[in-house]
């Protein structure tokens, strides 16, 4: 109903309005009150970089944020993530993750990412505690927040915004009556926008400056057992599941790899896994195919058949040659 109500063809969103024009005006005003200074926000000793949406959903951060750490790293920057841990509740924040962590406590974006890239990552729903965390324990040039484009409490040097380029915005409006967190005007005062794949916006021509496309491009099938790497298509009667902002994406994608999927099944974004939960969807001779997401809160009870599918995200050099730029202007500024 969501998904009708928001990108869909159905006018019968304006009968939630009034909410929409409320959480809007909330924030507005709660947005300008930092801007004011009123409510206060704490600024680091070095550079923060923000990656975020304005609307709610899958747009291809976490792919986003991994890529970005690779690229930045290829440069000699020691970069350091926060994320306010979405879905994972632990004993005490700021937490610090490490190979012992588990989704459970951290989230499963920010496992992930710590997974992938190795780099050190903190959780806290206050960032700048998360901020703090690291700054106490590693030595860094740049600190990425995952998420949290409105999380004003944190002073950013750079933002960076995330669209998908097939859903784009939607209807336009505010939640409940549609999927933004902020109305696209906030764009202009942003520094750089990714477009997950080709669009039909007229985004790159509005913002020339600053608009870049990504592709996400599928690596080898992993299974979660053994490791083993293969090709896509090498396996057969896969049952695709999903538990993202987006599943229909990956499964739109499987599709286009002509991969042999016989039946899919989608999850709540964030879903948390039991075995007796996915047991049942593929049968022994049967493929359970999942996103990396998905598959890091499953590796302690795993089956032989499951296999997940990382995601690499393609950036054209100049959304890297971009940040390294901002930040040596950081850089001098605050010399």
């Amino acid at each position: 109903m969501i998904e009708k109500l928001w990108y869909g063809k159905t006018h019968f969103y304006w009968l939630l309005m009034p909410l929409s024009w409320l959480y809007g005006l909330i924030t507005l005003v709660r947005r300008q009150l930092y801007k004011a200074g009123i409510l206060k926000s704490w600024k680091s000793p070095v550079p923060i970089i923000v990656i975020g949406n304005l609307s709610v959903g899958g747009n291809g951060k976490t792919p986003l944020v991994i890529g970005l750490i690779e690229a930045l790293k290829t440069k000699g920057l020691k970069i350091g993530v926060v994320s306010r841990g979405y879905g994972g509740k632990a004993e005490s924040y700021p937490l610090i993750l490490d190979e012992l962590t588990t989704t459970a406590q951290a989230g499963d974006e920010p496992v992930l990412i710590y997974q992938r890239t190795h780099v050190p990552v903190a959780v806290s729903p206050n960032r700048s505690q998360a901020v703090q965390a690291l700054l106490d324990n590693y030595q860094l040039d740049a600190i990425l927040t995952d998420d949290g484009l409105q999380h004003y409490a944190l002073k950013r040097d750079i933002e960076i915004v995330v669209v998908d380029g097939k859903r784009l915005f939607g209807n336009g409006w505010w939640i409940p009556a549609g999927p933004m967190r902020e109305r696209q005007s906030r764009l202009k005062s942003v520094d750089i926008i990714i477009i997950n794949g080709e669009t039909k916006s007229h985004l790159a021509e509005k913002f020339p400056e600053k608009t870049y496309t990504m592709q996400l491009k599928p690596q080898y099938a992993v299974n979660l057992l053994t490791k083993e790497k293969i090709e896509l298509h090498s396996l057969k009667n896969i049952c695709a599941m999903a538990g993202i902002g987006d599943p229909n994406r990956f499964f739109t994608m499987l599709n286009t790899l002509k991969a042999d999927v016989i039946k899919t099944v989608s999850f709540a974004d964030h879903q948390n896994y039991t075995l007796p939960l996915l047991a049942n969807i593929a049968t022994q001779d049967q493929t359970l195919l999942m996103t990396e997401k998905d598959a890091v809160k499953c590796f302690q009870f795993t089956l032989p058949n499951w296999w997940y599918l990382p995601i690499e995200a393609i950036l054209p050099n100049q959304v890297t040659n971009q940040i390294c730029s901002l930040l040596e202007e950081i850089k001098s500024k605050r010399e």
